[in-house]
């Protein structure tokens, strides 16, 4: 539904026509507008379910009256917002409906009576007080009327047969940044503000010098119509930016409802007061604590963290499948994981109503305290068959560790733990959160200085990060003080890991000879303690050195990481000594094997997220095109590999001796093709998309020009998951093997099955199979699926391989 930018007043139309006239525009809401509509053609009850402020009743009555032709019985709206007494229920729909009979006969009787045989809508507004009520009212009436429609607002649903529930979000903010997901000029909150704006202020306008103000206004105001319109006539006494720097006390500033709305509408805190009123006397002790996270959590962290002194953690499922019916948590859902979140200003609200229970420096610490276990626990699993699970685990609880992080670096005789908290997370920033990471090494080494075991190692951690983003003067004195105490304390492990980073630290500068070196010292540092993680970097950093050398030693060294890791499961680090197996296979002039066995090292990395990876299996893949004289390929592959690389930045630094072999892969393309050929051939590389370019990597073909919807990793109607678990089945796996390839459990892997099954209308695994090959055949024919992942083969040893030297 567009603007509608005059203000419109309806003629009462009699009986028919019960709605209120619209004195304001409204914004937005096209698509929910037509599933209101289309939800009433099919259904006798319609709930519209959201958090008070969303706009339910403005949206209520736009579909109402859209649809008023179609019910030549009327349609009445009957507001109870004001109905204090749910036994008056009945009577107030009869009073509403001009249902008036002076007899001893109950209203509700009355009612059905009046309304049998007429086509009509009712619109039950706010509902959620006298819920119960209007769910025996609501079932009884259509039980008794086939005619009659009923479209309810309410926080949550009435939890009636045969009710359709369609839930209201906040209207779309712009994205941080101006990133594409929502431009400004599409987004229907700011659209909304600069509306209200301009009754208020004539002639206000969005410009180049707000628009990033009012952006963060609304999205600081997640969206929520009311709270928008709130801030908005706050221009009359200030600028848009002075409104934006006193959102921190939100509930003082945005009481600027219209007089005319029932009390709890006038002021933010009235109307998240009335919502607060709504829930148990558990439920709201919940909605302060859960306002201790930020972000998203799941349920094992509102458990952890919620539970105890008046909660029982067996009922902590229940409260919060009561604040999700009521519209507190917002359930959102993803690979099978169910996280819920709060919206900012319902977190506020509840972070007040905690910092006054007295209990906020209790939840704060049980907060940190729980996400301490995480990373612990992430740190120590990091090198077995979990490491992608802790991974992909990091990434949601992104905000909350550093809520954590913070918490520990500002209370008194914390900051140790924050130290090592910081530490233990190496491989979350390195891999995702480079500069960020940078920023926490530096603040937690500057709060905790004891010189002990915790500093050592978040030493030699931090010195990665600034190796990583090009700070040799940084780095080298990290690794110089972490030396220090690690021979003062004789830890033999901390010392490893020193001699690989000084390795790290000497390749950067050019000097592969010395960094290689340093990379033996460790690897028999690593070896005598017995430690695999640590061994496996020393292995592989050698075995692509030695790789690209054009050393024999590169494969025994990387089939030896290789081996290590398959004992443990691990497969980081494996990637990358596939990656040194690939080579090696190129330069023994076994191109064939180069390629299967870098593209098993590339769809790991790619699976983790790791550009340094993905980049490097990339430039691999160029060389071994431009190696058979395949130069256009291998043109369209540098194109990829220069967008992939302007990505990483300076965390290139390690593996600066691949340069010569990409200057001589290029120069050879350039000679062989032309100087304009290959430019035409780049360019082409250079504006895939990633996905796109993993598929011409795997393929060794570019995907047609097309402008479909974008790739998602997955083969529509699957998900991610079921995708890859359909290419499990594909190569014939065991639902136990699938379990232990994933790390979930056999049941998780059977449930993911039968839900591919359903969806695809199969009924065996062997037509799984079948179908994820017609797929494939789809890809290699050129013809690119919208969603699909492209081909995976099983694993490719690349010779022969030792067995693993213990450790």
């Amino acid at each position: 539904m567009g603007v509608m930018t005059a203000m419109r007043t309806r003629v009462a139309r009699g009986e028919q026509d019960g709605l209120p006239a619209e004195v304001t525009s409204f914004v937005g809401r096209r698509h929910e507008v037509a599933e209101l509509k289309r939800l009433l053609g099919t259904s006798h009850v319609v709930t519209l379910i959201g958090m008070g402020g969303v706009g339910k009743t403005r949206l209520a009555l736009r579909a109402a009256e859209e649809v008023r032709r179609t019910f030549p019985g009327g349609v009445r709206l009957v507001e109870l917002g004001a109905l204090e007494d749910p036994g008056l229920l009945a009577q107030a729909v009869a009073e509403a409906l001009s249902v008036n009979e002076h007899s001893t006969r109950p209203p509700l009787d009355v009612l059905v009576e009046r309304l049998r045989g007429r086509q009509a809508l009712i619109v039950l507004d706010n509902c959620e007080h006298v819920l119960a009520e209007c769910a025996v009212l609501v079932d009884t009436l259509v039980r008794a009327l086939p005619d009659l429609r009923v479209l309810a607002t309410s926080r949550q649903a009435l939890g009636i047969a045969g009710e359709q529930i369609l839930e209201l979000a906040p209207l779309s903010t712009p994205t941080p940044g101006g990133d594409s997901a929502v431009p400004l000029a599409e987004s229907d909150a700011v659209r909304l503000f600069a509306e209200r704006a301009a009754s208020v202020v004539p002639g206000f306008e969005v410009t180049e010098e707000n628009e990033e103000v009012v952006a963060e206004i609304c999205r600081r105001l997640d969206g929520l119509p009311l709270a928008i319109e709130m801030a908005a006539v706050r221009l009359r006494a200030l600028s848009v930016r002075q409104v934006l720097e006193r959102l921190d006390d939100r509930f003082r500033l945005l009481t600027g409802g219209s007089r005319a709305a029932l009390p709890r509408q006038r002021t933010l805190r009235a109307l998240f007061e009335w919502s607060y009123e709504l829930c148990t006397e558990q439920e709201r002790l919940l909605w302060q604590r859960v306002s201790v996270f930020a972000g998203r959590l799941d349920l094992e962290a509102a458990e952890q963290v919620c539970a105890g002194d008046g909660i029982a953690r067996e009922d902590v499922l229940e409260l919060v499948a009561g604040l999700v019916d009521k519209s507190v948590l917002l359930r959102r859902e993803s690979d099978g994981m169910v996280r819920y979140c709060l919206l900012d200003t319902v977190r506020q609200f509840g972070r007040e109503l905690l910092a006054a229970s007295g209990e906020e420096a209790t939840l704060h610490r049980r907060h940190r305290d729980y996400y301490r276990k995480i990373t612990s626990r992430a740190w120590a699993e990091l090198f077995s068959a979990a490491q992608q699970s802790w991974v992909e685990r990091l990434q949601p609880d992104h905000v909350n560790l550093r809520k954590a992080l913070d918490w520990s670096l500002r209370e008194p005789g914390e900051a140790e733990t924050g130290l090592a908290m910081t530490a233990e997370l190496l491989y979350h920033w390195s891999g995702y959160h480079l500069s960020e990471g940078a920023g926490w090494f530096d603040r937690s080494l500057a709060a905790a200085t004891e010189p002990g075991e915790v500093r050592a190692h978040a030493l030699w951690a931090g010195a990665w990060i600034s190796l990583l983003r090009g700070d040799c003067a940084t780095t080298l004195a990290r690794l110089e003080e972490a030396a220090s105490i690690a021979e003062r304390l004789g830890l033999r492990v901390t010392l490893g890991y020193i001699a690989f980073l000084s390795g790290m630290a000497a390749v950067s500068v050019g000097d592969l000879e010395s960094g290689m070196r340093r990379y033996e010292e460790a690897e028999a540092a690593h070896r005598a303690v017995g430690n695999p993680m640590g061994l496996a970097l020393a292995l592989n950093r050698l075995a692509l050195a030695n790789a690209f050398l054009g050393r024999p030693a590169a494969r025994d060294l990387a089939e030896e990481c290789v081996a290590l890791c398959d004992l443990y499961g691990e497969g980081w680090h494996r990637a990358y000594a596939l990656l040194a197996l690939a080579i090696d296979a190129w330069n023994r002039g076994d191109t064939r094997a180069a390629c299967q066995i870098n593209n098993e090292s590339l769809r790991y990395n790619t699976a983790m997220g790791d550009q340094i990876g993905m980049g490097m299996n990339l430039e691999a893949h160029a060389w071994f095109a431009a190696g058979e004289q395949k130069y256009e390929r291998a043109a369209r592959l540098l194109g990829v590999v220069r967008t992939c690389w302007q990505a990483v930045g300076a965390r290139l630094a390690e593996f600066r001796y691949m340069i010569r072999c990409h200057d001589e892969c290029e120069a050879a393309t350039v000679e062989a093709l032309g100087e304009r050929a290959f430019q035409t051939e780049f360019s082409r590389g250079a504006a895939l998309t990633r996905e796109e370019a993993l598929v011409c990597a795997l393929l060794e073909r570019v995907p047609a020009v097309r402008e479909p919807a974008p790739f998602e990793g997955r083969i529509a109607p699957l998900t991610r998951r079921e995708t890859e678990i359909a290419h499990l089945v594909a190569e014939g796996l065991s639902n136990k093997d699938i379990a232990g390839r994933l790390v979930i459990s056999q049941r998780t892997a059977e449930g993911h099955i039968e839900h591919i099954l359903d969806k695809l209308g199969f009924k065996s695994r062997a037509q799984v199979a079948a179908w994820v090959q017609e797929r494939l055949s789809e890809y290699a024919d050129g013809q690119v699926a919208d969603g699909a992942t492209g081909p995976m083969s099983g694993p490719v040893s690349g010779g022969r391989r030792r067995a693993a030297r213990t450790t």
